[in-house]
């Protein structure tokens, strides 16, 4: 094949290497605009699997690489001088400038052939007579915005302003480094890649930028300021730049995010930067692009590339492969980005705290992962943060140790959440099958079980099937299920107290479908507006002054019920397109009355029957209330930006706790699934709001649990479906990771000392 690579960075170099080495015959050129050695940056970070990968594809480049790269196993975290360090992070580096030259003097090696000085734009006609067009031109790509159109672009400007410099100071470790000015917070990524310099990125946000002055600086001028504010890192040394084709504040520039939907088209395809972009913070751009090179090479290593459809279902099968892989990394380098662009969420945690929350910013790194490369900082980390949760010096992990709101001290942080069971009496009252469930959990070890909704009013139930809470004889129950719990663990017990609103009066569901299907013969349903939850629901009634007078006096009935029933918390639920959730979203609120419109009239109901809550309960008794987040229908619905106004009104109204769920407030909603993928909004309002926060959505594993208490990502947890697989899912959690602190009843304790003996015989535990 006849091949033109336009540009002579790190991906077009090594796919012409890759390409070549497959098949010698290719007639491979690259074109690049810049003078051999001219490169912007200094150094790039690896990992040593990324060099693994190099290793088998090429031995003899990679070989030389391996000769000059910088290896170092610390991260170093140093906040205003105070600084904590640890080990165990196998990253190596090397100088941009050098790894050009190795793979360039390889190519050459192999019959490529190098054209510098030759600009390259979106004109493709003067490589017309080229089999294949390797579209390597980075993060500014020319052919890309060409052809955005076909490649399906989304091009994501980030808000930090960022600038790319070096040291001759030579770091030991990969230092994370945080200075406050008077106009905020600016740090520095500063990791060593060779015997005499350092790579120095100083990042900090616009208004700090702007704040001092970097905005109108010329570049000298601003290198000088950096060298002030980081004097005491720098001990003497200059900070250099390499850019000097950028002129003045243009030296600082926003990261690009980077997607595309296709990454080819006709005989054009994207490699590298060109095709996506990972932010510097996770420093797996240059690893990308590297594999990306060799996939490619792969994809075209076949017989019948002649075939303009053949290479046409090769370039596809190449995208198709790197995709998944490169969508992963670019998630985890959003939590990265995000984690610095909202730094003033946690630099006022204490130093351990803050570290560990970095370290664990793009959720790739986990609480064992940190185990594993450095348990006795784990282990510190772990006694620091027993100590702050009141463990009087007994070191546990931290799942494990005790939380407490007004009166009530949880044992752990492990919440089963309200799940639906659809398995009460036709008076909606208990039956025998809520004691063994709610009994059952409650032995298993959790810190607290929320009940299922317990509607405060016939019409305000979901299905027939649902318990209430609304007449006095549904109160001893309830009441036998929270003596058992209280009696014989240590779990505390949630009523969560609701009303279906929109979303009542549907069929039970049999076995995991059928959900949300309307009965023939239902109940009149109400909700903020005559607006059906679903397309093929009934039409509820809009809510006139005496509906919600009469409701607001409903949830405070069921509240006094639920204290007689000797709950430990009460939760209101005001999320999943519930009555209030039907007030708070702009998706389902179509009033012009005073709880219409703006969030604090669609706010003003929720705030009412919280406070009307709130002083019906005991003062020494937890609130909560569970809200959804996002709607996950954009700007038509809520937002995680209203979440956090949401959060602080109903903190004000009374609420102790937020539990922070999403979604379900409309079937057209369209959520982002993934690990963990509700806990960022948590955090969000936790840090941003300061109220104690429930983290849930896609959390099945003690070791995630681990992670988003000890990063302050929120302050409890909840598994759902694992509790319903395994009701003892927490006292297991506690055996398998050696933990010894928490209850077991006595009748099961010979089953559990067991348990823990084999777990300690296993490896494989932790």
């Amino acid at each position: 094949m006849r091949v033109a690579c336009l540009g002579g960075g790190p991906a077009g170099l090594y796919f012409a290497i890759s390409a070549k080495l497959r098949d010698p015959a290719h007639d491979i050129h690259v074109f690049e605009r810049n003078r051999a050695g001219e490169t912007f940056g200094w150094g790039v970070v690896f990992s040593d699997q990324t060099m693994a990968n190099l290793t088998a594809n090429d031995p003899l480049s990679a070989d030389e690489m391996l000769r000059e790269l910088a290896h170092w196993d610390d991260i170093e975290v140093q906040v205003s001088g105070q600084s904590v360090v640890s080990s165990g992070h196998g990253f190596i580096g090397i100088g941009r400038k050098r790894l050009l030259e190795i793979l360039a003097q390889r190519a050459l090696s192999l019959g490529v052939e190098l054209h510098y000085e030759s600009n390259v734009d979106a004109d493709l006609a003067r490589f017309a007579d080229f089999d294949l067009i390797v579209a390597s031109d980075g993060i500014n790509s020319q052919v890309r915005t060409a052809n955005a159109d076909r490649l399906g672009v989304t091009i994501e400007q980030r808000t930090n302003r960022f600038c790319w410099l070096g040291t001759t100071r030579k770091f030991d470790a990969f230092a994370f480094l945080f200075e406050h000015t008077h106009a905020g917070w600016i740090w520095a990524h500063a990791y060593r890649f060779d015997e005499t310099h350092s790579t120095f990125i100083v990042e900090c946000s616009p208004e700090t930028w702007q704040g001092l002055g970097l905005d109108t600086m010329e570049q000298a001028q601003s290198i000088a300021l950096c060298e002030q504010i980081f004097a005491r890192q720098l001990e003497g040394h200059p900070l250099i730049s390499n850019a000097g084709h950028l002129r003045g504040s243009a030296a600082w520039i926003n990261f690009n995010r980077v997607v595309c939907d296709q990454w080819s088209f006709d005989n054009v395809v994207l490699l590298g930067d060109a095709a996506h972009t990972a932010h510097f913070s996770i420093g797996s751009g240059t690893k990308l692009a590297l594999e990306d090179a060799i996939a490619l090479a792969d994809a075209i290593d076949k017989p019948g590339m002649d075939d303009s459809a053949v290479l046409r279902q090769a370039l596809t099968e190449y995208r198709d492969l790197r995709h998944v892989e490169v969508l992963k990394i670019q998630n985890s380098a959003r939590n990265s980005t995000e984690w610095f662009e909202t730094l003033d969420r946690y630099i006022g945690f204490d130093l351990p705290q803050f570290a560990y929350s970095l370290m664990t910013r793009s959720q790739r790194v986990s609480h064992e992962n940190l185990r594993l490369r450095d348990p006795q900082w784990l282990a510190g980390i772990e006694s620091w943060f027993a100590e702050h949760a009141g463990c009087n010096g007994a070191t546990s992990q931290p799942m494990f140790t005790p939380f407490k709101l007004r009166d009530l001290q949880m044992a752990n942080r492990v919440v089963i959440p309200a799940m639906l069971t659809y398995s009460a009496d036709e008076e909606a009252r208990v039956m025998p099958f809520h004691g063994v469930h709610y009994g059952a959990r409650a032995l298993g070890g959790a810190g607290l079980i929320i009940t299922e909704t317990l509607a405060v009013a016939p019409e305000g139930r979901m299905t027939p099937a649902c318990p209430g809470l609304y007449e006095d004889d549904q109160v001893s129950g309830w009441a036998q299920i929270v003596s058992f719990a209280h009696q014989h663990s240590k779990a505390r017990l949630c009523a969560q107290l609701g009303h279906a609103g929109p979303r009542g009066a549907c069929e039970v569901p049999k076995g995991a479908d059928g959900f949300d299907r309307p009965l023939e013969q239902g109940w009149p349903l109400i909700a903020a507006s005559a607006q059906p939850w679903q397309s093929r629901g009934a039409t509820p009634k809009s809510a006139d002054e005496e509906d919600l007078a009469r409701i607001c006096a409903q949830f405070v009935a069921a509240t006094h019920r639920a204290d007689r029933a000797g709950f430990d918390m009460i939760e209101i639920h005001a999320g999943h397109g519930s009555l209030l959730a039907s007030f708070i979203s702009p998706a389902l609120n179509r009033r012009t009355d005073r709880h219409g419109g703006m969030l604090a009239n669609r706010m003003r109901f929720v705030v009412q029957v919280t406070e009307a809550v709130r002083a019906a309960w005991p003062a020494n008794k937890p609130l909560a209330v569970r809200i959804s987040a996002n709607d996950w229908l954009g700007e038509e619905g809520t937002t995680p930006e209203q979440a956090v106004a949401i959060a602080r009104a109903l903190r004000d109204a009374g609420a102790d706790l937020i539990d922070v769920s999403a979604g379900e407030t409309s079937p057209d909603g369209k959520p982002v699934y993934g690990r963990m993928f509700q806990t960022p909004l948590a955090d969000r309002i936790r840090n941003e709001v300061g109220i104690p926060v429930i983290a849930v959505g896609n959390i099945v594993e003690s070791d995630q649990v681990n992670s988003i208490v000890t990063a302050g990502r929120a302050d409890l947890v909840a598994l759902g479906r694992p509790h319903l697989a395994d009701p003892v899912w927490t006292l297991r959690a506690s055996t398998l990771t050696g933990d010894n602190s928490q209850f077991v009843p006595p009748a099961y304790a010979l089953g559990f000392d067991q348990a823990r003996r084999l777990a300690r015989s296993s490896p494989a535990t932790r």
